[in-house]
Parts: structure tokens; C-alpha cells; sequence
């Protein structure tokens, strides 16, 4: 009797183009809200490709920090790089894929950064100290540095801020070390305001050096020492965080237009982060440091004001 061949497998059905976005808009708004609120501030054209970047950010996240991360294997993230490929290629394999798929044929995203940003991941599956800051500055331009660079080829550059009228060949500036700048401060405050958590995780990211520099050891972290040790060590953490924001800010100017505020109103609003703690004491093991809504919206006419002249 004649076998016929298996039916070959069926094709997974996404959704729509517009309905990716919106599931990135809706995981943006659940887990960073200060972030989705600082994009409501762009052009609707620019938005919901922010949110397709930052929602793939954030999936690559949760595989070494979610519910999940225990299933998580370096083959797991070789598998990941695998499916970020076939998106730039417009091949989605996921209903969020689709969004960034649409994004990157409509705005000039290099994969390069997505790459570095796995990179980063496959260092928490092997890592859980840092020696020196050098280290972990390396680690945090993967996992956060790069997202200014994706995000950068969405808010676009204004050309007209750095170049002369009658020299139409110079090239616009591009703040390339700025937007790392950015990530990396934000990065740092959230090692800041997460060491309590971390340490329940067996992960110190403070770089050991500086522990050694202060005479505060890992023993003290994990019990959750709050003395003078402690706080002249998270001072000198949080000076440094600040003068990344600093250099990050002298990166927003040669942005277009339509991107300066949104992003005047992120980096205040996650630098305010490091302001908490300090009215906390810097006890960052048992009060979790976070800015209330109403901080935020009140600092929106700053921002915007920020945008204007600088």
C-alpha cells in the first residue's frame, strides 16, 4: 500500500506588523515605566520603534535574569544571536520580532550592537565579580551601552547643529562615545539600587578593587552592612555614575529635534535614582530606591526647557 509523504509542518502564524508593536508598547509599559513614559515624549513615527528595540532588550534580559534563567545554557543564547539574525533579515520567528523586523527595514539599525548586547548576556552565565571597573565597564557597554547606539539610529542626528552653512561636505558629528556614555551610567545605577538583590543571587557587580579600597569585603555586602565603610564606598560609586550622565549630556545636543526631550527626560529621571539612594542612607538592601510618578512628570518642563538651549 502506497505511504504518502508527511504533510510538511505548518508555518507559525504571527501577528500583524501593528500588533507587535503594541505588545512591545505594552511589555515596555509593565516593566519600565520610566523608560515608556520618557517615550511618549517622541514623534509617533519614532515611538513604537523605540519600543520594538527596547522590547527585544528586554526579552534578552530576562533570559540570564528571569523567571526562566536557570534553562539558560550558552547554546541558548547562540540559538538567540541565530533568531536575531533571521529578524535583520526579515525573517521573524516570534509575534515580537515582527515589530523589530519593520524597524529595521525603516530605520538604519546595525546588527552589531544586538550582537555585543548577547555578548553581554553570556558573561552573567560564567561571571558573578568584577575585579576592576575596566571589567566591568566592558560588561555594561554590552548590556547597556549598545542600546544607545540602536537607539540613536531611530532618534537620528541633527545635521545642522555641527556643520557650517558653507562647508556642505563635513560630516555631522555623530556622539558615538555619549550615547555609550548614557548606557553606562544608567547601568550603573542599577547595579546601585539592585546590589541587595544581586547579592541574594551570589552576584556582586561593585568591582572588587573598590570593595578592597574602602576595606569593605563581600561578607559585609552579603549581610548587608549599612556603616561609614559602606557609605563612602557608594558615594564614590554614585560620583562616578554621575560623570558618565555628565558626558552623556553633552551627547543630546546633536540630536534631531523631536529626540532631545525624551531623552533630557530619561537621563533625569534615571539619575534621580542615585539622589534616592542617598536620601536613603544608602541603604540599598532593605529599601529599594525609585522615583515617584509625580517626580517625574514634575521634572517633564525641565527636560523640555534642556532640550531648547542646550
Amino acid at each position: 500500500m502506497l505511504q504518502l509523504p508527511d504533510s510538511p509542518p505548518r508555518m507559525k502564524t504571527l501577528v500583524s506588523v501593528d500588533e507587535s508593536y503594541k505588545l512591545c508598547r505594552q511589555l515596555i509599559a509593565k516593566y519600565s515605566a520610566t523608560f515608556y513614559l520618557s517615550t511618549l515624549l517622541l514623534s509617533k513615527e519614532k515611538r513604537p520603534a523605540i519600543w520594538a528595540i527596547y522590547a527585544w532588550c528586554r526579552r534578552t534580559d530576562e533570559l540570564v535574569d528571569g523567571p526562566a534563567s536557570a534553562l539558560t545554557t550558552p547554546e541558548t543564547l547562540d540559538l538567540w544571536e541565530q533568531q536575531l539574525e533571521s529578524i535583520f533579515a526579515g525573517r521573524p520567528v516570534e509575534n515580537y520580532d515582527v515589530a523589530l523586523a519593520d524597524t529595521v527595514q525603516r530605520f538604519p539599525v546595525d546588527i552589531q550592537p544586538f550582537r555585543d548586547m548577547i555578548a553581554g548576556q553570556q558573561m552573567d552565565l560564567y561571571r558573578s565579580r568584577y575585579e576592576t571597573f575596566d571589567d566591568l565597564y566592558i560588561y555594561c557597554y554590552r548590556v547597556a551601552g549598545t542600546v544607545g547606539l540602536m537607539s540613536t539610529s531611530v532618534m537620528g542626528l541633527d545635521a545642522t547643529r555641527n556643520t557650517a552653512p558653507w562647508n556642505h561636505d563635513q560630516q555631522p558629528y555623530v556622539p558615538i562615545d555619549e550615547e555609550i556614555a548614557l548606557g553606562i551610567a544608567k547601568q550603573l545605577t542599577n547595579i546601585l539600587r539592585d546590589v541587595g538583590e544581586d547579592a541574594r543571587r551570589g552576584r556582586i557587580y561593585i568591582p572588587l578593587e573598590d570593595l578592597a579600597r574602602f576595606n569593605y569585603t563581600e561578607q559585609d555586602l552579603f549581610k548587608g552592612v549599612v556603616d561609614d565603610r559602606w557609605r563612602a564606598l557608594m558615594r564614590f560609586q554614585i560620583d562616578r555614575a554621575r560623570q558618565f550622565y555628565t558626558k552623556a549630556e553633552r551627547g543630546i545636543t546633536y540630536l534631531s529635534t523631536d529626540a532631545r526631550w525624551p531623552v533630557w527626560a530619561a537621563l533625569m529621571h534615571y539619575s534621580r535614582i542615585l539622589t534616592i539612594i542617598e536620601q536613603n542612607d544608602y541603604d540599598v538592601f532593605t529599601r529599594r530606591a525609585y522615583v515617584p510618578q509625580w517626580q517625574k512628570l514634575r521634572s517633564l518642563p525641565m527636560a523640555w526647557m534642556r532640550s531648547q538651549v542646550l
